[in-house]
């Protein structure tokens, strides 16, 4: 019995690798030299294709598949697929929401502790031999501060909470109000950053939140106030950040993604008031298991019944 034909866009986890492996007859593409050359003449063999949130899915690639039925793509963000396009022909697209939730609001509460309470900063104070001549300075407490999210969807409720544990006030901005959150809404980002002691940047990637997070809004937040930002590099003016962080135009920032990563710029990995991670909130054993099953799901659930497990929402 022939395998199904299955485009893979991008490395991803070995062992969902070899599972796809043994399930489908998996073609890496970047394998295949030159891409363009290989696609014009068997792009028609795929119905499927699996990528990384990173990596993605273009237009361009997307065209070259005329018979692809199904994307599944291993992450929570999906702005690196042209979803629309993908729509319009009726490509289902699968991706991996809810399974990192968890992990990416630990990330988000670390980050937000860390940069308050300067624990990475003391321990490379201590390490340096400094508490030798002098205590290291005071810092931020965090309970009962208030925290402002941008963006509380799936992973922006669990950290919202996460920092009710620690008695935080919350109030949040979307797109539109939810009334079954039980959270004062913000009407515009702008209003929750005055409000907020920390901003939480937990909104999805793309076009419409593209440096959303401006240097207005690094104004209005404050010299008191600390920037958190695990949804996506995009979200952020970073050079308009960077210069916030060296002006102390706010007291801190806690990062774990960026504009051009792994690039990040060294007038940022300079600053003491920055918490710099390398893009690992989901980074687990356990949530990177369980986004790979659930890649391998999306396509067998649609080879049994025409539709993903988990699809992305409809395209506006």
């Amino acid at each position: 019995m022939n395998k199904t034909k299955l485009l893979m866009n991008g490395r991803l986890l070995p062992q969902l690798e070899a599972a796809l492996s043994a399930e489908y007859d998996l073609c890496p593409l970047w394998q295949q030299a030159p891409q363009d050359d290989f696609l014009e003449q068997r792009g028609h063999e795929f119905t499927a294709l699996v990528t990384s949130a990173k990596t993605g899915a273009s237009t361009t690639l997307i065209n070259a598949l005329p018979a692809l039925k199904v994307i599944s793509v291993f992450g929570v963000g999906y702005d690196a697929v042209d979803v629309a396009t993908a729509q319009q022909r009726s490509i289902q697209v699968g991706y991996t929401p809810e399974v990192l939730n968890d992990c990416v609001a630990d990330t988000a509460m670390g980050l937000l502790i860390d940069v308050a309470r300067q624990f990475s900063a003391s321990d490379r104070y201590l390490r340096a031999g400094q508490w030798l001549k002098a205590p290291f300075p005071l810092t931020t407490r965090v309970s009962g501060k208030r925290l402002g999210i941008f963006g509380l969807g799936r992973i922006g409720q669990t950290i919202a909470r996460r920092a009710s544990g620690f008695d935080m006030e919350i109030r949040y901005h979307n797109r539109r109000q939810n009334p079954d959150l039980p959270y004062a809404y913000e009407p515009t980002l702008a209003s929750l950053a005055e409000w907020c002691d920390f901003l939480m940047a937990a909104s999805s990637g793309g076009a419409e939140t593209r440096h959303l997070i401006s240097s207005d809004i690094l104004k209005k937040l404050g010299p008191k106030s600390f920037l958190i930002n695990i949804s996506r590099g995009s979200v952020i003016d970073e050079q308009a950040l960077i210069e916030a962080l060296e002006q102390g135009v706010i007291a801190g920032a806690g990062l774990d993604v960026y504009a051009d990563e792994p690039n990040v710029p060294e007038r940022l990995r300079r600053l003491d008031n920055a918490v710099l991670l390398p893009h690992l909130a989901s980074a687990t054993h356990e949530t990177r298991q369980a986004m790979a099953d659930l890649v391998f799901d999306n396509l067998g659930s649609y080879f049994q019944t025409g539709r993903v497990k988990v699809a992305v929402p409809t395209a506006n």
